[in-house]
């Protein structure tokens, strides 16, 4: 775990509106990861600024963790000028955050996991927007890497 500073940037992707009550967002987010897969959304993000990284932005939080919020899966892009019909842009604050690193199996509920095991942490949460970095060590579902930023005040 190590405090940083992360700079603004804009995301291009598709999008769900969802909440941790009765896992519901567990639900909801693994249908927007199916759906991002099976529509090649990836490839169809114009001015994307790395073809390594997918992000996962956790943000528009109605409270904390506990409460909706939107969940956007897209990529890096230069600017929000040409956003495909059927997705979404999302400009993103930059700020003050907590990069956690884990690693295992994705179908072991990695992701899922480790949330967990923020959400239990008591950090000084900012709830402007959270995510998670899919790069080139993510590439292995059975032994990815990730790594979680979490806004802090």
């Amino acid at each position: 775990m190590e405090k940083i500073k992360v700079e603004p940037f804009h995301l291009i992707g598709i999008a769900v509106r969802t909440t941790n009550q009765n896992k519901k967002a567990a639900t909801d987010i693994s249908l927007l990861w199916e759906k991002f897969w099976k529509e090649d959304i990836l490839n169809k993000i114009p001015n994307r600024t790395s073809d390594n990284s997918i992000y996962s932005l956790y943000t528009n939080y109605e409270g904390d963790h506990t409460e909706p919020y939107t969940t956007l899966i897209g990529c890096k892009v230069e600017n929000l000028n040409n956003i495909p019909d059927g997705m979404v842009g999302q400009s993103f604050d930059g700020g003050n955050y907590i990069r956690i690193t884990a690693k295992g199996d994705m179908a072991e509920g990695l992701i899922v996991n480790e949330w967990s095991k923020i959400w239990s942490m008591g950090l000084d949460r900012s709830f402007s927007a959270d995510f998670e970095e899919f790069g080139e060590k993510a590439r292995n579902p059975s032994d990815a890497e990730i790594n979680f930023f979490v806004a802090v005040k």
